[in-house]
């Protein structure tokens, strides 16, 4: 049986003013897939992703998740659609406690109006009390949950890391867009967050997109990788192709370094 692909990129280009960034871009992602997106700094790998989760618009092509085409819809739009990210620098409400970060996503989807919340309805408190459990449930999944009621800003560097992951997840994604999730981390710490990244994509049902250059990581993780250099793909295949792969080797190490 062959699985529906959950994301398709067709002849992506995208320029700012006479540079192109990204030229000729083809990919297409299938359900339940972890795939890393890899390249030299400045290839073209958040551009790419800035594309899929509608920060830019591209100058060409055409972007279609589950089928339906998203190609320059609003951030907003492609996420209720289905499609979270984690950015490079993490991005939390740094003065707000832990579950408050989580909670803020919810919104949206909270099921009351004004006048329930000034009012403190029975529907506010019924709403209030279950979007509370449903946070807690995503940081017990991502073990934050002794630090539920802790600032943001006063939690460790990869329990950061593991709360924009439970924030992306409160969005109830089918497709999750993790840029260098390993960013920053120690050894023992990129372990722990391959393990993590397996654990929620099988609890959740996830389809996984991910920029990283912790090399390591990716071979151990991804199932496919799509390698990309000057803003075009050079290579594509399993981890173990692309790791002997002259031209992927190149790319990262000069000129004569497959010889």
């Amino acid at each position: 049986m062959v699985s529906m692909p959950v994301l398709v990129l067709e002849d992506i280009d995208k320029s700012f003013g006479g540079l192109k960034a990204v030229s000729g871009f083809n990919m297409s992602i299938d359900q339940g897939e972890i795939v890393g997106l890899i390249g030299p700094n400045g290839a073209g790998k958040t551009t790419v992703f800035n594309m899929i989760s509608g920060i830019y618009k591209p100058t060409a092509g055409k972007i279609s998740f589950l089928e339906e085409d998203i190609t320059g819809k609003s951030p907003y739009v492609v996420c209720q659609k289905g499609i979270a990210r984690t950015f490079q620098n993490i991005r939390l409400f740094r003065e707000n406690t832990v579950i408050d970060n989580v909670m803020t996503i919810f919104h949206p989807r909270v099921g009351y109006n004004l006048a329930d919340a000034v009012f403190r309805t029975p529907r506010f408190k019924r709403r209030e009390e279950e979007i509370t459990s449903q946070a807690m449930e995503l940081l017990v999944a991502l073990g934050l949950e002794d630090r539920a009621y802790d600032k943001a800003m006063n939690l460790p560097y990869g329990a950061q890391r593991r709360l924009e992951i439970a924030r992306a997840l409160a969005g109830r994604p089918k497709l999750l867009l993790l840029d260098e999730p390993a960013a920053g981390m120690n050894p023992a710490e990129v372990v722990k967050m391959v393990e993590l990244i397996k654990y929620v994509k099988d609890k959740f049902s996830l389809t996984v997109l991910l920029i990283e250059h912790q090399m390591g990581m990716v071979m151990k993780l991804c199932e496919r990788l799509v390698v990309l250099d000057f803003g075009q793909i050079i290579a594509a295949g399993l981890p173990a192709e692309i790791r002997s792969n002259p031209v992927v080797l190149e790319a990262y190490l000069g000129k004569g370094a497959a010889v």
